[in-house]
Order: structure tokens, then C-alpha cells, then sequence
């Protein structure tokens, strides 16, 4: 069986991308809790975050640094949350980190429900992609 998470991660399927470099694919989850709800998942075959190397690790941490950076200019929440599901939990069996700006109102509790709690209008994904995107070069340039 093919990993959804390699294909994510290596142009085998559309995604709406945010940043990359050698090690990770930064895209646009396809059901966001919120508007600039990001996914980063490594290029490399990993499973869990104890099968990463330092290199990939380092990656990944660096991706969501720059990421928290770009949220927090572009849509001002109260706060982020950066985690990651592994074992059973892990849906695309490969190893992916969600950085999830969030506001004050909201349980994080909804985030792992089996309901639908898509905050963001999916039509919007592009226009979110592009907005993030600059703010990121805006932030690399500075």
C-alpha cells in the first residue's frame, strides 16, 4: 500500500504548498480547524516522531517556527498549537505536524471530534496559500 503522506509529501498529489525545502512539504490541511491550519510533513519515509533523524527533526522544528511567525502576522490569534498524532492516531501513516492558530473561543477538544469543525471555507484555500506564502517571503527577506 502506497503512503498517502510520501505522495503529500513528494508532488504525487495537489496540495495547496506554503514552503518547502529539501526535507519538508509545508501545504494547507484540506479541512482546517481554522484559516492558516498547516501541515508539515517530511519528504523522507518517517512513521512516528521517534523514527526521525536530526536532520528531518530540524526541519521540521524550523518549518514551524517560520510557520508560527507567519500565522501570528497574518491572522492575529490568541494563540498556536503545534502538535502531532502518532501511532494508531497518526491518518496518514507518515509522520506530519499541524500548526493551528486558534482563538480564545474555541476547545481544542473539537479538534480531535469525529464532527465536521472546518472553520474555514475550503473555496478559500487558495487565497489562504497566497496570503501565507508572501507573508513568509515578507519574513525570510526581513
Amino acid at each position: 500500500m502506497e503512503c498517502v503522506g510520501c505522495q503529500l509529501a513528494n508532488h504525487e498529489e495537489s496540495v495547496h504548498i506554503v514552503f518547502e525545502d529539501d526535507d519538508v512539504r509545508c501545504f494547507l490541511d484540506y479541512d482546517p480547524f481554522n484559516e492558516g491550519h498547516v501541515l508539515i510533513v517530511p519528504k523522507k519515509h518517517v512513521h512516528d516522531a521517534d523514527e526521525l533523524d536530526e536532520k528531518t527533526a530540524d526541519a521540521i522544528m524550523k518549518a514551524s517556527i517560520l510557520l508560527s511567525k507567519a500565522i501570528k502576522r497574518l491572522f492575529n490569534p490568541d494563540g498556536i498549537t503545534i502538535c502531532q498524532n502518532g501511532g494508531i492516531f497518526n491518518e496518514l501513516t507518515h509522520y506530519h505536524m499541524h500548526v493551528v492558530p486558534r482563538y480564545k473561543h474555541q476547545s481544542f477538544a473539537t479538534f480531535y471530534s469525529d464532527e465536521e469543525v472546518c472553520i474555514e471555507d475550503k473555496a478559500n484555500l487558495k487565497k489562504t496559500q497566497r496570503k501565507i506564502r508572501e507573508a513568509i517571503n515578507e519574513l525570510v527577506i526581513s
